[in-house]
């Protein structure tokens, strides 16, 4: 029993959705001979939502308002959408096995698909408790955030403790986004993560303390240089209490865990060339892996970053997924005329009224510019690698103000005197884009997706409201 395609998407997040979009546009099959496999059982969705606006007390996003593509401010892909496109969506199935040197894939149903070109966008699944043997992590208000199922447990779990103690277990990315939700669901909140700061991977010690303590005057408590060890449980199963290592006894009614994501690579671990240090498939500039009949996008692909000379990273990023998608599937339809991918890395955040954006590397010297304490604030940091520079972060920008700050570091614009920087500020960078500079091979193939989230300020109320009107209500174009 099996099926054979042309071409098989594998993976059903939001690079699949972005990738079939591509192949729609671009045409170069025929009905029938594209599908997409995936775990879930509905079609792909733009994952942001989850953290954001799935989560609102009132007003709550819901599918089918958040299917790919509308994070781009793009088309809202139904099924129905790619019923009318031809591509068949294979839903609710697990692939078991892959065997690319016959270009099969075995499903857990026990059926063989096979394919003439692959693209890998199983993401990255959710680092759990239970891998550090962490006491009660088995406990059924226990939640994590990777998939509808996920965040419809979290919702109930929201639900059965109005003001009650929810503790979130890690400091990064989406431990201030899990934060900002349960805050807004009026739940009190305590994180606890080991690094002196929030945000360690990105932000400096001062960036840091600026968000704490926005974060504390909206209620929410931070402990940090310490880690849990296990949890109390009632009769019924329940976590009552987060034990730390320092010994503090932290009540909880729901536990909340965010410490980070690895790459799903097992189907072709020992069939594709990996990178060890980055966990994920290695890819060329085509996002070609070690098969010249596979591909990868998204968080499992480690690709080239030509800012970075050539340096390869795996980016945990929606906006690096949906960018990959579109060039792996440019690189499968027109190998001759697509160049080698050219991403400026890109990240970005909304949590209450702020708002930031980041581009480029973090690394060498930083000088911080701007407000840090107006009610407004406004404010940023360059990182200054060689004279040159690297990386870029700005809170409370404009548009435009953002898009210079993109420029700079696309431009690796020079700086002659450290102390005139941290004077010049965002100047620096809005002088810099205004330059008529020749093309240095640098450029972003097209511009991030932000233009439903680059001003901060625009929004009265916190930024998963935002997200819930633009994935759960209608949508606009600007």
């Amino acid at each position: 029993m099996g099926r054979a395609f042309v071409y098989v998407i594998l993976g059903g997040g939001v690079a699949s959705g972005y990738a079939a979009l591509e192949f729609a546009r671009r045409g170069g099959y025929s009905r029938g001979e594209l599908c997409i496999i995936s775990e879930e059982a509905v079609a792909p969705y733009e994952r942001p939502a989850l953290s954001k606006g799935y989560l609102l007390p009132e007003g709550a996003a819901r599918l089918p308002g958040f299917h790919t593509c509308v994070g781009a401010n793009d088309e809202l892909l139904t099924t129905k959408w790619y019923k009318e496109q031809g591509i068949e969506l294979v839903l609710g199935t697990k692939v078991i096995s892959a065997d690319v040197r016959r270009k099969t894939l075995l499903t857990g149903t026990g059926e063989t698909i096979s394919y003439k070109t692959l693209i890998i966008a199983t993401g990255a699944r959710a680092l759990k408790l239970q891998e550090f043997g962490i006491q009660g992590s088995d406990a059924s208000n226990i939640c994590y955030l990777r998939n509808i199922d996920d965040a419809d447990k979290l919702v109930s779990a929201m639900k059965s403790c109005p003001g009650g103690n929810a503790v979130v277990i890690g400091g990064g990315y989406i431990g201030m986004e899990y934060a900002a939700a349960l805050v807004t669901n009026k739940i009190r909140v305590t994180m606890v993560f080991p690094e002196k700061h929030c945000m360690g991977r990105l932000f400096t010690p001062q960036i840091a303390e600026f968000y704490e303590n926005y974060y504390t005057s909206k209620g929410v408590t931070f402990v940090k240089g310490t880690v849990l060890t296990f949890f109390e449980k009632d009769t019924t199963g329940k976590v009552t209490a987060v034990i730390l290592k320092d010994g503090r006894h932290l009540p909880a009614d729901m536990v909340v865990v965010g410490i980070g994501i690895r790459a799903n690579t097992s189907l072709f671990e020992g069939q594709l060339m990996m990178s060890m240090e980055n966990g994920g498939i290695k890819v060329n500039g085509q996002l070609q892996t070690s098969d010249n009949s596979v591909y990868a996008v998204g968080d499992v692909a480690a690709f080239p970053i030509k800012l970075f000379d050539g340096d390869i990273r795996r980016l945990e990023h929606v906006d690096s997924a949906r960018r990959t998608a579109r060039h792996a599937v440019a690189s499968i339809l027109e190998p001759s005329k697509t160049r080698d991918i050219d991403y400026l890395p890109f990240f970005y955040s909304r949590v209450f009224t702020l708002s930031w954006q980041f581009y480029g590397d973090n690394v060498g010297e930083v000088v911080h510019f701007g407000d840090f304490t107006s009610s407004s604030p406004r404010f940023g940091a360059y990182w200054v690698n060689k004279g040159r520079i690297a990386g870029a972060f700005l809170e409370g920008g404009s548009r435009e103000e953002y898009e210079a700050i993109s420029i700079a570091v696309r431009r690796k614009a020079m700086v002659i005197n450290m102390g005139e920087l941290e004077k010049q500020g965002l100047a620096l960078a809005i002088q810099e884009s205004q330059k008529e500079v020749p093309d240095s091979g640098l450029a972003v193939v097209g511009k991030p997706t932000y233009t439903w989230h680059a001003t901060a300020g625009v929004v009265a109320a916190v930024s998963i409201a935002a997200i819930g009107y633009w994935y759960g209500r209608k949508r606009r174009r600007f």
